[in-house]
């Protein structure tokens, strides 16, 4: 099989559980990281799928690399090459396919319920699930991109996922986590966090509490979510 691409924006963003997973079952893997200034890729028929990680910047930010990643996209899309976005990496896709990408009201830091919009989707992606708590960390929000079908979605942003062509998913939220990705985040956007948590920004204090026990929840949430992105990667 082909590798799987994944698009990383900034060195603390890495793939996380994602590739933990990819490895678990014999999956390549190469990291394009446009952080380090590599460039987009020319065709992603080199690829058997695409992974696009978080950052903080902003689309609406315009980064050199925007158009070359979103042109990249649309041929994945429209060859049908299974595409998953991890928070900016699910703007991107929705930008890619002619959404639009905005300052959020509400942005959301730390751990955050999110809620399966679709019975047939809940079931596909989501292990039956109705409901579930995923890590945030956004400030911007996106519109669904046309012909998509929103799958998640929570009281602060009505689009937290998305799926495209039952092929591609893009997500607001993160799914990806580990501890090591939860401390860093803690640390590098420490000025980012408040005191005093509200329903949608948490403190320190609690983003930290029962971290592992949040983590593995998650991990196994996010194994079922990769399985079913998985089954139509290109050989």
């Amino acid at each position: 099989m082909r590798p799987v691409a994944i698009f990383r924006f900034s060195p603390t963003e890495g793939p996380a559980h994602f590739t933990e997973w990819l490895d678990a079952r014999g999956i390549r893997w190469e990291i394009v990281p446009l952080d380090a200034g590599v460039p987009v890729p020319a065709d992603p028929r080199s690829f058997a799928g695409v992974g696009l990680m978080g950052g903080p910047m902003s689309v609406t930010d315009a980064p050199p690399w925007i158009e070359p990643v979103s042109s990249f996209l649309r041929e994945a899309v429209e060859r049908d090459i299974p595409v998953i976005g991890h928070c900016l990496g699910g703007q991107l896709l929705a930008h890619a396919l002619g959404a639009r990408v905005f300052r959020a009201p509400t942005p959301e830091i730390g751990w955050i319920e999110v809620d399966a919009s679709e019975s047939a989707s809940r079931d596909e992606w989501f292990g039956g699930r109705d409901r579930f708590t995923a890590f945030q960390w956004h400030y911007d929000a996106f519109n669904m991109p046309a012909g998509a079908t929103r799958v998640l979605a929570n009281s602060f942003h009505p689009n937290q996922a998305y799926v495209v062509a039952d092929l591609h998913i893009g997500f607001q939220c993160h799914v990806e986590m580990t501890r090591d990705l939860v401390e860093t985040w803690c640390r590098t956007g420490a000025d980012e966090l408040p005191s005093a948590s509200s329903p949608s920004r948490q403190s320190r204090v609690d983003i930290l509490n029962d971290v592992d026990g949040r983590v593995a929840t998650l991990n196994n949430i996010a194994d079922g979510i990769y399985a079913r992105w998985a089954r139509n990667l290109h050989r």
